[in-house]
């Protein structure tokens, strides 16, 4: 029997994995705020809810991606919540980006509803969420992860299981440290490039297939190259996260002197009013530092 899903979140990431849980002969149950969000889930194949509560009657899956964990806490433990009708033995799976401790607390509230809770992050963007081929990594319990494999599998590619409760959103927060740390590395050499008058594209196809050369460099050169800063990852979203990754480095003695400094610089651009740029935007840090933009196609004028 097909297992039924309710699915909470329905923004840039959640909307196609819905889309393909319904491509996949899924029965899903969705809500988000976004009205127009729900109305195109409906007229996917899916069935519109009208708070989380509804959404998780008679469900056993109940899939999370939301942009904070106030409001994961808010949507599954708060009024009209998930905790409210969630039935023994379902699995609730948070797909969103929190703390490990906010995993960890979120698990323990839900073992009292003999409920399995997965945290269950994710990584590709939404490129990667439209085709299904996300990277998936999940703490939890094992077994829980056997039982809905085959839902994740409709959502991604790669999909990892990485130790207890917390430790799919540790796994995020050391992946959102690399993808973003990379970014700024790929901005200061761009904006050092271009500015020096080197063609950023024939740069870009030079180096790409060295040691320099990864999946980050290859999904954000062309949109540099395009000046196309259309969220995929928004800028507020990854500060969210690399606050996050400062928050556990404090808690565990860790030092984060690069996060520090990229936290810093998605500050600066929140305050320029670039929040909702995808993180690729981070070049226009560097740019307004050297008082110089690079150009459309990455060619310098003459």
């Amino acid at each position: 029997m097909v297992m039924k899903i309710g699915f909470i979140g329905l923004g840039i990431m959640g909307k196609p994995m819905v889309l393909n849980l319904l491509k996949n002969g899924y029965e899903v149950k969705a809500f988000d705020l976004n009205e127009q969000a729900r109305k195109e889930v409906v007229e996917a194949g899916g069935v519109e809810a009208s708070n989380p509560m509804e959404a998780t009657a008679e469900s056993d899956v109940i899939i999370t991606m939301l942009p904070t964990a106030g409001i994961v806490k808010q949507v599954l433990l708060g009024e009209n919540g998930v905790y409210e009708t969630i039935k023994p033995g379902a699995v609730v799976i948070d797909m969103s980006s929190i703390s490990p401790v906010d995993s960890q607390y979120l698990a323990s509230k839900f073992v009292e509803k003999d409920v399995a809770f997965l945290d269950a992050p994710v990584s590709g963007g939404e490129p990667k969420a439209i085709d299904g081929t996300m990277s998936i990594m999940v703490g939890g319990k094992e077994e829980a992860l056997t039982k809905v494999l085959p839902v994740l599998k409709t959502m991604g590619e790669e999909i990892t299981y990485v130790g207890g409760s917390g430790s799919g959103t540790t796994t995020k927060l050391a992946n959102q440290i690399l993808v973003n740390v990379t970014i700024a590395a790929m901005s200061e050499a761009v904006v050092l490039a271009a500015k020096a008058g080197i063609d950023v594209e024939k740069m870009y196809q030079a180096i790409r297939g060295g040691l320099a050369g990864s999946a980050v460099l290859d999904a954000k050169m062309p949109l540099v190259l395009e000046r196309n800063f259309v969220a995929g990852g928004r800028i507020d979203i990854n500060l969210k996260d690399l606050t996050n990754v400062l928050e556990a480095g404090h808690e565990i003695g860790v030092a984060m002197p690069l996060t520090s400094n990229v936290v810093e610089m998605f500050h600066a651009l929140k305050v320029d009013g670039k929040a909702a740029d995808d993180h690729v935007g981070l070049i226009q840090y560097y740019e307004k530092l050297a008082n110089f933009e690079v150009q459309m196609g990455g060619k310098q004028s003459e």
